[in-house]
């Protein structure tokens, strides 16, 4: 699984302001960045980003997946501390 894969079907699935995506294998990290997220628990939240990729866990091509969600304010204020490296 290409972490390229993942970012097209979550941005084909959601309205994101922006996603990253990193990892390999099948253990991935997603940052998704989003107005959408702000009236949304944390558990919502992670539901939205889990739902696109439901077959992908169902077929072990993601095993392991940490989720970031940031509204698009709070993402100007917590880039720096949470971009991939």
């Amino acid at each position: 699984m290409e972490t390229t894969q993942i970012e097209e079907l979550l941005n084909n699935a959601l309205e994101l302001d922006e996603i990253h995506v990193q990892g390999d294998g099948s253990h991935f990290g997603v940052i998704a960045v989003s107005d959408s997220f702000a009236s949304l628990s944390k558990v919502k939240q992670q539901q939205m980003i889990y739902a696109p990729l439901t077959e992908l866990f169902a077929t072990n091509a993601i095993h392991a997946l940490t989720i970031k969600t940031f509204t698009v304010d709070q993402w100007k204020r917590e880039k720096l501390l949470n971009m991939p490296s």
